[in-house]
């Protein structure tokens, strides 16, 4: 529950931040007395929508490197390094993707691939992945994440995201200037503190029904993501077996920001809404069906 809420405030955050600097600067000024001067709002939106969502992605590997103390594998020191980088190559080729950079840092068990292009991603996996699971389980765990870099699920989160934020800011303005006009505004003048205090509110509430969409999308990914981890192997069975371990292990907790990036990762009750991941039970019982329908 704590990482949805940092996950949620993360996003409104952002939004919220970007949007005043761009009003202090003077460049969000679409709304007066007069009306709505709706292509100028369209494009505000746009870029309050859309600049942090791009900016981290752009960022994503340098931040996951920095917030999880990841270390690259440049040069195997060990078997088990050696494998790890020799199995994401031949499951990158497999894929048709360039070779991602490989890493391990020290956690419980967890992994995730992240970066902006497909050819120079980064998948990253923990120490406590390493020790309570088997190298099947996790092949399949890497297979996963190579199937979120082949699907650029990365970048079309990022689209999503900023999609949803666009018309958070459009529709927050447009409450809120007709609010101001109906309950506050007794003169024709420019937008004032009920304008203010509207788009405020209605930008909380919208961001938080965006969240909502945001994280199916996310949950949608997932599957296919388990599902391309069954192609690259031939089989869905190790991908079974990597969820079914992992169901019975905590699993490592990552920055808020990066909450969409792990193998593992859902919540309970209302939730579930703002869950980035779908439950373990329902990811195998789809496995099983493709595995029945194949």
């Amino acid at each position: 529950m704590k990482r949805i809420v940092l996950f949620l405030a993360t996003n409104l955050a952002v939004v919220l931040v970007v949007s005043l600097v761009l009003n202090l600067l003077g460049v969000g000024r679409a709304v007066t007395g007069e009306g709505i001067n709706v292509g100028a709002l369209a494009v505000f939106s746009l870029v309050v929508g859309f600049t942090g969502s791009i900016i981290s992605l752009l960022m994503s590997k340098p931040m996951a490197k920095w917030s999880t103390g990841a270390r690259v594998i440049e040069q195997p020191t060990n078997s088990t390094e050696r494998w790890l980088v020799d199995t994401v190559r031949r499951l990158s080729e497999r894929a048709g993707i360039g070779m991602p950079e490989v890493a391990v840092y020290d956690g419980e068990p967890n992994a995730f691939a992240t970066g902006a292009f497909k050819n120079s991603a980064l998948v990253a996996v923990s120490t406590g992945l390493l020790a309570n699971m088997n190298q099947d389980e996790v092949e399949a765990v890497i297979g996963h994440e190579v199937a979120h870099i082949a699907n650029g699920d990365m970048v079309t989160l990022t689209l999503i995201q900023g999609v949803v934020n666009t018309f958070v800011v459009f529709l927050a303005r447009v409450v809120g200037f007709f609010v101001d006009k109906v309950l506050f505004r007794s003169e024709d003048r420019g937008p004032g503190i009920g304008y203010m205090i509207t788009v405020f509110v209605c930008e909380i509430l919208f961001g938080i029904l965006a969240s909502i969409i945001v994280a199916w999308f996310s949950r949608q990914r997932e599957f296919r993501a388990d599902a391309g981890s069954a192609r690259l192997l031939g089989s869905s069975v190790p991908m079974q077996h990597a969820l079914a371990r992992l169901g019975g292990l905590v699993p490592g907790a990552l920055p808020s920001s990066m909450a969409a990036s792990g193998i593992s990762g859902s919540g309970g009750g209302w939730g579930a809404l703002f869950s980035t991941h779908p439950p373990m039970e329902q990811r195998i019982a789809a496995l099983q069906a493709l595995r029945q329908g194949a």
